[in-house]
């Protein structure tokens, strides 16, 4: 899974780097550039994909840690 999460995030990478869209005029939706609306996708997928990762490979032993000493794992709470 760990090999997944590494290949998502190197496109991703790739995807970011957006060269294709720098010259282009186009407006989506009549007023937003299309670079600026490409961006906004991005982030969207990029917020989804975090939000996948801390749900699906999230270390499990961490948890479990937390449940057998609680407050030792500096959260600053009493």
């Amino acid at each position: 899974m760990k090999w997944v999460a590494t290949s998502w995030i190197v496109v991703l990478v790739v995807l970011h780097q957006d060269s294709w869209f720098w010259t282009d005029k186009t407006l989506v939706f009549g007023f937003l550039p299309i670079g600026l609306a490409y961006h906004a996708g991005y982030t969207i997928l990029a917020a989804i994909t975090m939000w996948a990762f801390t749900r699906l490979i999230w270390p499990k032993q961490l948890e479990e840690l937390e449940r057998e000493q609680p407050g030792a794992g500096g959260g600053g709470h009493p």
